[in-house]
């Protein structure tokens, strides 16, 4: 799967609230009202990135979040990060 030109990732991220282009990977940080929640939503992204087999880079700051998403075998954003980004969308939707 190729990566995608600058121009075609920010028209996806049109579609993605929240979720901002940087550098060669797409990023969004969720913020919940105390770090167990915030950890508790990084096991069921865990999971769903299991499933997909495409893993995010995640950084937990008590109860921020922050999730990069790349195909790092591409060099860049594909489709692959978008499909799981709104996998993740779902997610945070029944984490708050």
């Amino acid at each position: 799967m190729a990566a995608l030109s600058e121009s075609a990732v920010l028209e996806k991220l049109q579609h993605l609230p929240g979720w901002s282009y940087s550098g060669s990977s797409i990023q969004r940080q969720f913020t919940f009202d105390d770090f167990l929640t915030g950890i508790e939503f990084v096991n069921r992204v865990a999971e769903v990135a299991e499933s997909a087999g495409h893993h995010p880079d995640i950084a937990i700051n008590y109860n921020r979040v922050t999730l990069a998403l790349s195909t790092h075998s591409e060099g860049g954003v594909t489709q692959k990060d978008f499909d799981l980004a709104r996998e993740i969308h779902g997610l945070e939707r029944t984490s708050k």
